[in-house]
This record gives C-alpha cells, structure tokens and sequence, in this order.
C-alpha cells in the first residue's frame, strides 16, 4: 500500500538576512495542513532562534531543527534547548540532528572532525539521559567526558533543573553515508534525508534494515519517520526547471567540502554517476560553475527532485509514495506551498 506522504516547509538557509515571506508562508503550511516547518543553520544564522520566532505564532505544525550542528553546541546546550522548545510549543519539538562536514566543523568551530559517527553515538546517548532525569549526570565516553577530567576539581555531576515535557524528545539525524543512515535506524526516531532517489532504493533501504535489526534497535520500520528534502519546480517548461536547480546541484556536488571529502557528491557516485560527479567537481572547484551546472545529467535532476507539469509531478509522486519515505520537505513561498498541498495531500 502506498504511503500517505505529509510534507514539511523547510525555510531553509539565510542570505543576507531573514528570508522574506518566511511568516506568511508558514501560517500558510499550517492553513494547508502541513505536519512540519524546519529552519537550518551553516556559518550565518542559527536554527533555534528562527525556530523559536516563526514557531511561536503556530499552533499546530511541528517545529524541527534542519539541522543542529552539534560540533556547535556541547550536548547539555542541545538538550536544554531542546527542553525549553519542547516546553514552549507544547510538545511539538523535533531535534534534527547532524555532523556537517570538516570544512565548517574545523574551519568555523575550531573542533575537530574526527571520528564523526561515534562522536554523534555518544551525542545522543548524553542528551537522553538529561531527558530521563534518573540522576546527576556523568559520561565516561571519549568525545563528552563529565563532569570534565584533568579541570580544577570542581566539577559537579548535576541533573536538569527542569522536568522535560517529554522525556522521549523525537531526534532525527541527518545522514547520507550507509554507516550513518544505519546508525539513524538505531537510535533515532527519524532519519533526515537529503539527495536521496526513490529509484534507489538500495542505497537507503539496506543499512535502515541493518540498523533496525541491531540490539535495542529504537523504533521498528513501522515507527520510523524519513523526512526527505525534495526540490519541487512547478512548470510546464520541464528543461527550465531542471536547469533552474542546476546551480543547487553543482554547488552540493561540486563545492560542498573538499574533493574526496564531499558526502553529498558521494550519493550520485553511489548512484552510478561516479564520472560526471568527478568532471562537475575539476569544473566547480576551478570556479567554473557555470559548467559544472551543464554537466549534471537532467536524468539524476529528475531522480532527485519533482519538476515539471502538475500532471508529470502527480505521476513522479507515485514512485515517492511508494518509497518508506514519510514527508517530503519543499522550500518555497505561498504560492508553492498552496500548489505543494494539491498536489501532495490532494
């Protein structure tokens, strides 16, 4: 039976300053009956502050993080935000969760990358205990000692101030590598996806199973939630909109990190498009963007957004509907989240 997909309104990152239209379009999604709106964070602007602002004026939309990065914040920062946003909106927080990449985690934090994966297994693993409030805290782990070794001494275990409305805060983590999207099956109640292709399945679908097999595995498929960034153009110009997104995809492919260490050049490698990949890469780091956009086949365009006419979109949504993926998260304005509404919720 195919999925009742829901969709969430990403505002996605700032520019200059605040995107405009952001409140209206939010009262909009939630007019719609959107399940969520998520805000997101690079080296600018925060997500929990624009979250926290835009969110205070809904009522029933539910307020993710897309994401946190958590080399920005130790974790009793994270999970004491998340408490006071779980308070504030009546239990409607979402924590999405992630690692970024080396360039902004070393580069703009002064942190270090290493060892991304146990880092984050050992993130969440101290922000559940805060939230379970069953005593002082300590961690013996290697990435968050507490209380901290080798201090003055005058460190105290301690125990959250306040009771969390919810001890079972809903964490997503933002994954693309298998290890990764397995890790998010295990721990978490949701997985962030982004660059994902619902004609691949193999590519998520294979470690979500290893990870939901693993001991004390927390959510079965049945609970899992995949809330996927898909970018949606509505056109009877089906070339124009594939050649809209092209600078979305060549700045991921091509400039997000170092060649060699690009997590999300390494889905469309994944995806059999290794070549290409390599050549929008040479031509994006060369400061040829213009060519490195050309160089994206339309075809891997077309697999990982919806484009085209409102008949083709309603066509190219069954393959979504058919994929374990549960939202679909578009980024727009009024008008594309009115259009959004027909033609995902019907």
């Amino acid at each position: 039976m195919a999925n009742e997909l829901k969709l969430g309104l990403n505002t996605g990152y700032w520019a200059g300053g605040p995107p405009p239209g952001v409140p209206e379009a939010v009262a909009e999604a939630e007019r719609l009956g959107f399940d969520s709106i998520w805000t997101a964070e690079a080296y600018g602007s925060d997500c929990l502050t624009p979250l926290a602002w835009w969110g205070a004026s809904t009522e029933r939309l539910r307020l993710g993080t897309a994401i946190v990065q958590i080399s920005a914040r130790q974790p009793a920062a994270t999970a004491m935000a998340a408490m006071t946003m779980d308070h504030l909106s009546g239990g409607r927080f979402i924590l999405g969760l992630g690692v970024s990449g080396p360039q902004v985690v070393e580069g703009w934090y002064g942190m270090p990358f290493a060892k991304p994966l146990a880092r984050m297994r050992e993130y969440i693993g101290v922000l559940r205990e805060i939230w379970a409030r069953q005593g002082p805290l300590e961690n013996e782990g290697p990435h968050y000692p507490l209380p901290l070794p080798d201090g003055t001494g005058l460190g105290k275990a301690l125990k959250a101030s306040i009771h969390p409305l919810r001890e079972e805060i809903p964490v997503f983590l933002a994954a693309e590598g298998p290890k990764n999207i397995a890790m998010a099956a295990e721990l978490c109640d949701g997985w962030l996806a982004m660059l994902v292709s619902p004609q691949h399945p193999e590519l998520f679908w294979e470690p979500l199973a290893e990870g939901f097999a693993r001991p004390g595995a927390r959510r079965s498929a049945e609970q899992f939630e995949i809330a996927a960034t898909v970018p949606l153009i509505v056109s009877e110009d089906v070339e124009g909109a594939i050649d809209g997104l092209r600078p979305f995809y060549a700045l991921y492919f091509g400039g997000m990190g170092a060649k060699g260490q690009n997590f999300h050049a390494n889905v469309p490698i994944r995806m059999g498009y290794g070549e290409v990949i390599a050549e929008v890469q040479d031509l994006y780091l060369d400061g040829k963007k213009a060519e490195a956009a050309a160089k994206i086949p339309a075809e891997l365009i077309e697999q990982l957004s919806l484009v085209g006419s409102p008949e083709k979109i309603r066509h190219d949504l069954e393959a979504w509907r058919d994929s374990p993926v549960t939202t679909l998260l578009i980024s727009g304005d009024v008008d594309l989240a009115r259009t959004a509404a027909e033609l995902v919720l019907g």
